[in-house]
């Protein structure tokens, strides 16, 4: 492992605060209880199910990632990444928490995960980037996981994203894009960007 890896430096994580519990209050408990009865080893099969709409319960994830319920953090790890398990993001661009009997808004105010950790191996084309997210998701970039460079509104600059699963993205963290501008190189179009799983990413 480089100056990129997973031990580095340059890694950004949060640390939830175990002093603020989650709000305890009936929807969310049993969308908890059955989340646990069912959790296996393998995701659940969101995209697939089709339960009926249950409207608004206060669920939301802010920009930094912190996930809320009904405006107080959720500050249990195990808990938001048992949420995060079964979070979907339909054609419209709304999010939901889906389980087989019901589902349930999330108000995203950017992405719905942060990649907080990378870890660079190979070099040039054959160069692989695998991030971690602050879920522990972890994503290897390449053509079926793209990495995307987006204008950020209000200064020009650009935010990256690599695609989780589904159309569910996470942002990665300034100090990750700081390494990747690092790492930049330029393709036969002369275009700026990073190689990944075979495939180019501009930084357009």
């Amino acid at each position: 492992m480089g100056p990129h890896d997973m031990q580095g430096s340059r890694q950004e994580t949060r640390q939830d605060n175990a002093e603020k519990p989650a709000a305890d209050a009936a929807p969310l408990a049993g969308m908890e209880a059955m989340l646990r009865a069912q959790d296996k080893d393998r995701l659940p099969p969101v995209d697939s199910w089709d339960p009926p709409y249950c409207g608004d319960i206060g669920m939301a994830i802010a920009a930094d990632g912190t996930w809320f319920y009904q405006g107080s953090p959720i500050g249990r790890k195990p808990l938001v990444r048992l949420f995060s398990r079964v979070l979907r993001r339909d054609l419209d661009g709304r999010h939901f928490l889906v389980t087989p009997v019901e589902k349930v808004d999330v108000a995203v105010a950017d992405a719905p995960f942060l990649a907080v950790e990378m870890e660079v191996l190979g070099s040039g084309r054959a160069q692989e980037l695998i991030f971690r997210t602050n879920v522990d998701d972890i994503v290897r970039c390449g053509p079926e996981r793209p990495l995307r460079f987006a204008l950020e509104m209000g200064t020009g600059g650009l935010k990256p994203y690599v695609l989780v699963r589904g159309r569910l993205e996470a942002l990665v963290t300034r100090a990750l894009y700081y390494d990747l501008v690092e790492m930049a190189v330029e393709d036969e179009a002369g275009r700026l960007g990073v190689w990944s799983g075979g495939a180019f990413f501009a930084m357009t």
